[in-house]
């Protein structure tokens, strides 16, 4: 949305075709964004949360993670010594010291000026693996070791290499809704938008849950569920508007950095979104990041992406492992969700309907891997039978209604509603306010029909 090498002088002809396609994506991005914000104004995810559980989330988190090695590795392949050193530097502070602490000077008002035991070699292990991984490059980009010609991967590992992109970037841009003129709506780019959005909400809601263990907390409640799409949808619509030509979802690899830095503080992020603002319209500002070496960005990402997979399986303590059921729903999504995307990717006409726009739509759908292990995993865990405690719906409950989590469960409400106003009956009915009561999921299971209160509530 804010793209600093943008100009501030944009030509304006909207006879120009890539300003009309521009327009195209503007118009169904925008409707799409409305569409997933209505999801989860209206509950929707919440109701979809019944169906949805540990079992789901595995092999389709798994599977963003092993998708996004192609990200890694297209970072790190144009020199894998600066790559790997930014990654062993990046493990070495979060995973080798994580005991230990700094001395730094501190000053507060009982004790004055003093020092104080800090983890700040874990907290910022991005931010230090970062700048050893760009000195390390400056020293082999003067060192004449890096290749100068534009053609050879290495020249991605210089220093230098896009210097360029400081010099052309204006001092200031002002983005502002239709700078690339009117939207405009065409229906197949309007139904990716929305194949992308349903596949978008399925990773979010996993991310959720990712995010809620990495920090500590209890699942998310369906209220926090439902507002977190429904900001995502606003924001793809406020994208849209301004011609960003992408919708928004959370990622991974930040989840990632949370395991790293171990910070998860929302005051932190609420800054780095008024960073990413400040430089944004500051061009040169948001240029100098954009000149980072691509080794030392996938020696960091090595690191994120591994412990993002690794907190998704750890979701797999909450199930039955010992169940053959689980396990072969795992296997299986996780073998098509390999299978189906390769075999899209691979083949020159995967599917010929007789239609372009079914081909496409199929082509969108089964080539996204995550899409596909999620959905048959979601499909077979809701069709097999099992008990919610095989499923893993029972753990999940008691981690969220556990009164020793009470405090940390506040974590999901907003500043400005109060223990009172959560108990009036009009909060019920707001699916994305606190206080919003959830359906409940019954176990149709012969083995759950002797027991008593099996119907559990799914936050």
């Amino acid at each position: 949305m804010l793209n600093a090498t943008n100009q501030s002088d944009i030509e304006r002809d909207h006879n120009d075709s890539t300003l009309l396609k521009v327009q195209l994506l503007e118009g169904s991005l925008m409707l799409a964004g409305i569409v997933h914000f209505l999801i989860g104004a209206t509950g929707i995810v919440g109701v979809m949360m019944k169906f949805i559980g540990p079992v789901t989330i595995i092999p389709a988190m798994c599977l963003v993670g092993m998708v996004l090695f192609k990200v890694a590795t297209k970072f790190s392949e144009s020199h894998w010594g600066i790559a790997l050193s930014t990654a062993v530097f990046a493990g070495i502070l979060c995973l080798y010291c994580d005991k230990l602490n700094c001395y730094i000077p501190s000053w507060n008002k009982q004790k004055h000026c003093h020092l104080m035991n800090y983890p700040l070699h874990k907290v910022f292990a991005i931010l230090f693996a970062i700048i050893f991984g760009w000195i390390l490059s400056d020293i082999l980009t003067k060192a004449g070791v890096l290749s100068a010609n534009p053609q050879n991967s290495q020249y991605f590992a210089r220093t230098d290499s896009r210097f360029h992109v400081v010099h052309s970037s204006s001092w200031f841009y002002f983005p502002y809704p239709g700078q690339f003129g009117p939207p405009s709506f065409l229906a197949s780019a309007f139904v990716g938008f929305i194949i992308a959005t349903m596949t978008s909400i399925i990773d979010s809601i996993g991310d959720y849950y990712a995010c809620a263990r990495m920090c500590g907390l209890p699942p998310p409640p369906s209220h926090a569920v439902n507002r977190g799409i429904m900001i995502e949808g606003f924001a793809s619509c406020l994208a849209g508007a301004f011609g960003a030509g992408h919708g928004t979802s959370t990622y991974g690899g930040n989840i990632g950095a949370i395991g790293i830095t171990k910070v998860g503080s929302r005051r932190v992020f609420q800054m780095v979104g008024v960073i990413f603002i400040v430089f944004g319209v500051l061009g040169k500002l948001g240029a100098i990041f954009v000149i980072i070496p691509y080794p030392v960005l996938g020696g960091v990402q090595i690191i994120s992406f591994g412990i993002f997979i690794g907190l998704v399986l750890s979701n797999m303590m909450y199930i039955d492992m010992n169940s053959s059921r689980n396990l072969a729903i795992i296997g299986i999504s996780l073998l098509f969700g390999l299978m189906v995307p390769y075999y899209v990717s691979s083949s020159k006409k995967p599917f010929d309907t007789g239609y372009v726009e079914l081909n496409n739509i199929l082509q969108t759908l089964l080539g996204n891997a995550n899409f596909v292990g999620g959905a048959l995993a979601c499909f077979l865990d809701n069709t097999v039978p099992g008990t919610l405690e095989e499923r893993g719906f029972i753990a999940w409950q008691e981690i969220t209604v556990d009164e020793s989590n009470e405090e940390k469960a506040d974590s999901y409400g907003l500043p400005f509603i109060n223990t009172t106003n959560k108990k009036s009956k009009i909060f019920q009915y707001i699916p994305f306010l606190p206080g919003y009561v959830s359906p409940t999921l019954s176990c149709r299971s012969r083995c759950c029909r002797h027991k008593k209160n099996v119907d559990i509530n799914i936050a």
